[in-house]
Order: structure tokens, then sequence, then C-alpha cells
């Protein structure tokens, strides 16, 4: 499978250097100079992955994957930020915009495209088409998930967020529900926090068993 890759960078050279080097590894390279050009071109070519600049000109890094996230056909395209600002509120503002993973510059090329490899590699699993046979079991005592008899690594909050998903299955949990349950009253988490859990599990787990009731919250359905 090939994947296609958007890259966005208002540095010309940095983006020919990345462009060519993920051309070697067989990836389709698509590429963008600011963020509203990088919103027409994924409109276009539909990618699987963005690797997005923070600092840009006409729309910032985190203002374009605001808007990518607000758009149904980008809701599980992954979304990497490869930014110079490595400060930690840097980062916290990337992933509140809906990042999957911030990768800070300098970085070698090679441990980028190993990266970008881990995230692409989750489309692959997934894309597999699933055994009709195939159901999610999840033991609470001792923290597994098996996914059509294979055990699968989950985080701590992905886990606490699937097993209350299921605790409810086929009944609506809002996202206020979420937040109080997983991540208690006291703690402050970005709106985009539940989103790019719900994500990551989809990727895990298929896109059709957690449906989202927009603006509202998410039901189970196996």
């Amino acid at each position: 499978m090939s994947h296609r890759i958007l890259l966005v960078d208002d540095e010309v050279d940095i983006l020919e250097f990345i462009r060519y080097n993920l051309q070697r590894e067989g990836y389709e390279v698509f590429t963008a100079e600011n963020g509203a050009e990088a919103l027409r071109v994924a409109a276009e070519c539909r990618p699987h992955l963005i690797l997005l600049d923070r600092m840009m000109p006409v729309m910032d890094g985190a203002q374009t994957c605001a808007e990518l996230r607000r758009d149904e056909r980008f809701r599980d395209t992954i979304i990497v930020f490869l930014s110079a600002l490595g400060e930690e509120e840097e980062q916290l503002i990337g992933f509140d915009a809906g990042a999957d993973d911030y990768i800070t510059k300098p970085v070698k090329i090679k441990l980028l495209i190993s990266r970008l490899q881990a995230k692409l590699k989750r489309i692959s699993d997934s894309a597999e088409p699933p055994h009709r046979e195939a159901s999610i079991v999840l033991d609470s005592t001792r923290h597994t998930v098996l996914y059509g008899g294979e055990e699968i690594t989950l985080p701590r909050k992905e886990f606490a967020l699937l097993e209350l998903l299921m605790q409810r299955r086929g009944e609506l949990v809002t996202r206020e529900e979420i937040y109080t349950r997983i991540w208690g009253a006291e703690v402050v988490v970005g709106d985009r926090t539940i989103d790019v859990h719900i994500r990551k599990l989809r990727q895990k787990i298929g896109n059709d068993t957690i449906r989202t009731i927009k603006g509202v919250g998410y039901l189970f359905e196996d």
C-alpha cells in the first residue's frame, strides 16, 4: 500500500529535503507552503498523514490542524507536528489542536522517517479486512484487551475510555461524562483531548466500533 503524505512548511529547502527522502521510501508525497494551501491540497489528495510546521504565514500550524479536525474527511488522518517550538506549552497547544504526535526540530531524517513509518503502520494493519468473528474482549482485572483473538496494547487513558464505552454498550456517553470519569472534574484538559484518544482507539480496533454523535458524545457498537 502506497501511503500519501502531505508536507506543510514555509521553508522550501526543508520541504524538498524531506520530500526527496520520503519518496525514496516509496511514499506518494504532496507539499504546501502555508496552512491555507495545506487545506486545499489535503482536500484534493486526501493524505494518510500530514506533517505540519507550527510557524507559517497565512494560517499557522495549530489553526490548520484544528481546521482539519473540524472536517469529517480528516477525522482519522494522522497529523504530526514538526517544529522548532519544542517547549512543553507549545507542544500542548499542538496536541490540543488535534495532533497525534509532536516532533521537535532539528531531527535526523532517519529518525523522522522511522517515526512516520510507525504511525503509518497502524493504517496498514487496520486496513486488513477484519474477520467476521473478530470481537473485542476487555479484561479489567488483568488490564488486557483482545481484538480478533490477538492482544493489543492500550495506554491507561485509552483503556479506561474503551472500558467506559463498552460498559455502556449501545448507549450514548456524553463528552462531559467522559471528561469527568476518565480525567476527573479537577483536571483541565483541552477540547480535543477526547478526539485524539478516540482516534487512536479507532486505529487499533477499527473505525466502525465507536460511533460519534456530533457535538454530544460517543457510543460503542460491536
